[in-house]
């Protein structure tokens, strides 16, 4: 059932100075209450049960070209007869971090912190990322963080500074400000379009991000948020708004028609 202390919507004496400053986004109002509470322990087990699904519209979305049949039968141990190993390399790394998480979750351990998330980065990108669990700009490889528009257009991610320094930084601001966000629901979104923004690793950001995302619902008792392949158009649309203009406002409320029915 939904908690009524979660029936804010957008609090109206923050500005959208205010967010970009905390979070290098901003956002219009958006609804949460699509998105269902229930338990931790019910919002896990569905999360289990729907984890094919999750990975494939995860990759699906990333241009992983293999049916869902084929991402169930791989994830439960299967060999496939499939030409393209890259495909199949990205979705037994994301069966590890989507059971890493669920391991996390389960022993209470899932906190929004650059530690948690550089470990399921690490799992979910390790054959793509050049340097998977690091910040860009951590290791010996500089650069990165150029976004390819749906429409056409380029734009550039956080510039990372000495050492990934100015990332850091970010991260941490990110996250302070999530957390003064009462409802879960509202943390866990804005936290996914915030880091999504800013590309912290080379590649597997938005894989990353909405596996932050998860933890953060599932650790509170609500339905996971999964973007349909389906619905792609939208997401990248939503996407491009938030790439160029620095707004989440429609990637947000896109989200949060997203919950697992």
């Amino acid at each position: 059932m939904n908690n009524p202390k979660f029936r804010n919507v957008d609090p109206r004496s923050k500005s959208d100075q205010s967010h970009l400053d905390s979070t290098g986004i901003r956002w219009g109002s958006f609804d949460v209450e699509a998105i269902r509470s229930s338990s931790v322990d019910r919002a896990r087990s569905r999360f289990r049960r729907h984890v094919p699904e999750l990975i494939w519209n995860a990759a699906a979305l990333e241009g992983n070209t293999l049916p869902q049949a084929a991402v169930t039968a791989l994830i439960s141990g299967s060999n496939l007869d499939v030409v393209c190993q890259r495909d199949v390399d990205q979705i037994i790394a994301l069966s590890d971090a989507y059971n890493r998480l669920d391991e996390l979750v389960a022993s209470g351990e899932f906190e929004i912190s650059k530690r948690v998330s550089d470990e399921l980065h690490s799992l979910l990108a390790r054959h793509e990322a050049i340097e998977s669990g690091a910040f860009r700009g951590e290791g010996v490889v500089h650069g990165g963080g150029t976004v390819h528009l749906a429409n056409g257009g380029v734009v550039d991610g956080t510039e990372p500074g000495v050492g990934g320094e100015l990332l850091r930084r970010r991260f941490e601001q990110i996250v302070s400000y999530v957390m003064t966000e009462e409802d879960p629901r509202r943390r866990a979104l804005i936290y996914f379009a915030s880091a999504v923004r800013h590309q912290f690793y080379f590649d597997g950001n938005k894989r990353t991000a909405r596996l932050m995302m998860t933890g953060v619902l599932l650790s509170a008792g609500f339905e996971t948020v999964s973007v349909p392949f389906a619905r792609r158009l939208e997401y990248n649309e939503a996407l491009d708004r938030l790439f160029a203009e620095n707004d989440g406002t429609a990637l947000l409320r896109f989200l949060s028609t997203c919950s697992l029915a």
